[in-house]
This record gives structure tokens, sequence and C-alpha cells, in this order.
């Protein structure tokens, strides 16, 4: 294949990418999008694949690696539970950064293959350039991928882990990482290269340790947007065009969608980037301590009662939903009460779950209809006229303190004004805090009833009771 016919192919897969990303804005189109992007992954691989010079010895090789790496992918796509998405995605930007790292420490080693190296044999200082920042980007997403997993899949705490002086530490390796990308820029030393790597390695740990667990879906956008600069970096460094438009793609897309996010929860881009949101604020109190607050509970006859003579119903989705595998119960709770002639729409915040569009994939899955599905903005007017809300498992996006308790480590946090409805009913295991650590004034709300247990089996028992 000619150079011309593989560029064509690279802007042909481009221009699948940039549909893909369009198609993926919207539900109603997501899998179309998803059809696209798999379509200019092909033609983006066999172009690769095709280009003039390639030794067969290569291809083959290359061939085997794509076998085994796809072979892996498709059991884990078979396994994998809904619910595990969100560590799935960290796990694989991890996997994004690292092969930025080893394709950077390829072309360090034989830059006469990636067709690199200058007349003398050594890389010239512009490739120097883009192979370091290839290299820190992929390290720090590699390493701070790898602690957004151990927080998603509860290996380490979601709190924030914090240590004094802990800025000015991460501001002097910034700095240390910017000094070594410099000198090996200027000498082409490898010792320099090396250096970058391991500074670039800690700095990810370090940013993302101190970031909460409520903080978490900000999280995967942002390490979704450096994975995506990283490919772009190294794509510069092997001179493939379209891991450039890919990369560049992916970085900016997941940053503006870290942006988006940002402003969904009143935070800063700049402390986004910097690794230091979510830990500034004091601690909340232990969890589930209710002292001498009362708390009403009921049972699933007395929720079916509720909401059968109610008449506008809004339902919100969170992590226990996901957890419980809720979502089909929660769809049949949705036809029976639209059978009764009752109003129902579901509510979903930015960053319910524990990645953007969580809660949007699960009850997609269980065919609720996109029309009955309000953003933040959309349905918090609608709250004051709702007779009921049905909250299943989203504890932080519905907590008051975010707006009452400057102490509150969400204070500030635009939340689901679930409070102005006339009835709350809180589907929850127990009075334990959410995933931020911490108590939910909403659970002591006179107008608040707890429905403990399972979400799935709770809301199951409802439907029963509502057909009887």
């Amino acid at each position: 294949m000619s150079q011309n016919m593989i560029a064509a192919a690279y802007l042909l897969a481009a221009v699948l990418f940039i549909l893909a990303l369009r198609g993926l804005s919207s539900p109603t189109t997501s899998r179309r999008g998803n059809r696209f992007g798999m379509a200019g992954m092909a033609i983006a691989v066999l172009a690769t694949l095709a280009r003039p010079g390639n030794h067969p010895d290569g291809v083959v090789m290359i061939l085997i690696a794509m076998a085994i790496g796809g072979s892996i992918g498709l059991v884990i796509a078979a396994k994998i539970k809904m619910t595990a998405l969100p560590q799935l995605v960290a796990a694989f930007h991890s996997l994004v950064g690292l092969a930025a790292v080893f394709v950077a420490a390829a072309a360090l080693n034989a830059p006469g293959a990636f067709g690199i190296a200058d007349a003398t044999g050594a890389i010239p200082p512009e490739s120097r350039i883009e192979m370091t920042l290839g290299l820190a980007v992929g390290a720090i997403t590699f390493s701070g991928s790898l602690i957004a997993f151990g927080k998603l899949q509860a290996l380490l705490s979601g709190k924030p882990l914090q240590f004094f002086g802990q800025h000015w530490f991460n501001l002097a390796l910034g700095l240390a990482m910017v000094a070594t990308i410099v000198l090996f820029v200027m000498s082409g030393t490898p010792m320099f290269f090396w250096l970058t790597a391991l500074i670039a390695v800690t700095l990810g740990f370090l940013l993302i340790m101190p970031i909460g667990g409520a903080d978490m879906p900000v999280v995967v956008s942002m390490l979704n947007s450096y994975s995506g600069w990283a490919a772009c970096g190294i794509g510069f460094t092997i001179q493939n065009l379209a891991l450039i438009i890919t990369g560049a793609l992916v970085g900016a897309s997941g940053a503006i969608l870290s942006y988006i996010m940002c402003k969904g929860m009143n935070r800063s881009i700049i402390n986004v980037l910097l690794g230091g949101f979510g830990s500034d604020n004091a601690a909340a109190g232990p969890a589930g301590v209710a002292g001498d607050r009362t708390v009403k509970s009921g049972a699933a006859e007395d929720a079916a009662f509720i909401l059968k003579n109610a008449s506008k119903v809004i339902i919100v989705p969170g992590y226990g939903m996901a957890v419980a595998q809720a979502q089909h119960a929660l769809r049949e709770m949705t036809d029976v009460l639209k059978r009764e002639g009752v109003e129902v729409k579901f509510a979903i915040h930015p960053v319910a779950g524990r990645m953007p569009g969580h809660m949007n994939v699960l009850l997609a899955e269980a065919n609720v209809s996109y029309d009955d599905v309000f953003e933040l903005e959309q349905i918090n007017p609608e709250f004051s006229a709702a007779d009921v809300v049905y909250v299943i498992g989203a504890n932080d996006v519905t907590n008051p303190a975010a707006k009452t308790d400057p102490t509150s480590a969400i204070y500030g946090m635009p939340i689901l004004e679930v409070d102005k409805a006339r009835t709350v009913l809180f589907v929850k295991r127990s009075m334990a805090s959410g995933y931020a650590g911490v108590d939910n004034e909403l659970f002591f709300r006179p107008n608040t009833m707890m429905l403990f247990g399972d979400a799935k089996k709770m809301t199951e028992e409802i439907v029963a009771a509502l057909e009887r």
C-alpha cells in the first residue's frame, strides 16, 4: 500500500473517530457511535500493518500480540459486571499509559527502527521532546490509574490520603520532572529519560492518592484525557498520523468532559489537574452516627401505598442500584406506576455512580425510555412539585449538607434537591455514609422514610405490593 493510500486510510479512520464521539454524546446514537469507532480502529490497524517497509516477521508478531490481547479483552468483556465498569475503565487507562512508556523506551533503544535517528544514529532534539512528553504523561496516567482502580475496587480507602507538605512536595517533583526532561532534550543521556519516568510514576501516585471517593468520576474522566495526550505524544514520536489524531481527540474530549463535571461538582479544573481537590475541607463525622436524631423507617407495603397514591414520582438511581443490579426491577416498578396513571421521571446527577454516564448505561440496559431520563439542571426545578422521590442508593448526590454545612467534604457540590419533595423514600442497606464518608442529613428529615434492605429485593417487594 502506498504512502498516499495509508494517509487516506488514516484520514478516513479519523473521520470515523469523530463520528464515534458525536454518536456517543447521546444515548439514542451511542450504538452507532460505537460501530463508527470500531470501524475506524479496524481501518487504522490494517493501514498500519500495510505500511511500506514493514518486515513480515514484525507483522506476524503484531498479529500474535493482537490475538492474545484480543482474546483477553473478549473474556473480560464477557465476564465483567456493569458495576465493575468504572474500575475496568481505570485499569484500561493504566494500560494505555504503560503502552506509551514502552513505546518511548523502544524508540530510545532503537531510534532507527522508528525513523527518528539522524545521520549519526542519534535522536534529534525535537524527537526527544516528543518522547519525554509522551513518556511523562503516560507514566503519570499509568500510576494514577492504578490508584483510581484500587479506590474503585475498594482495595484502597476511598478517603483522601494526605501528608504534611503534600502540595509543596508534588510541586518539587513536578519541577524536577521538567528539569530531567530539559536535560534529556539537551544531552540525550538515557539516565535523564529514566529519571523522568521514575518521577512521573511517583507523581501519578501522589496526584490521585489525596482525591476522595466522591470525586472518582472526575478522576476517571481526567485520566481518560491523560491517556489520550500520552498516545498523541507517542504518535509524534513514531510518526503515526492516526495515533496523533486519535490521541488528540481522546485527550480533548476527556478534558472537556472533566471541565463539565467539575462545574457539576463546583470544583476547580486547576485543582483537578494538580490532584488537590476533594481534600481541603474538614473531615466528615463518623459514618452512621445518628446521635439523638430520629429516623423514620418503613416497609415495602408502606412505600407501595405512598407511590400508588402519588401523581408524580421522580426516581433517583445511584451506585446502590448498580451494586444490587436493581435496574430491571426499577423499570418494572415504573411500568406498574405508569399503568396506574402516575407520572414517572428519572433524575441523574452528573457524578452518580463511579464514572460519567454510569447510571445512564444501567438504565438503558433495563430499557428505560430515554425520554424519562433527565439531568440535574432539567429536573431540579421539578422536585418541589413531586409527590414522591424514590432514591435508590444515591447517597452523596442527594445530601443537603452540600448546601448547608461549610465543613462538609462535599460542600459546594450541586445536588439533586430531593429534600424539596413531599415525601422521600430512601432505599439503603444501613445508615452508613456514602462513598465520600459524609453522613446524609436527608435521612433525618421529617419527610424522609428509610427503606432498609437490598435495593433489588426492596424494589421487587414494592412491585409485588403495587400489583396486589
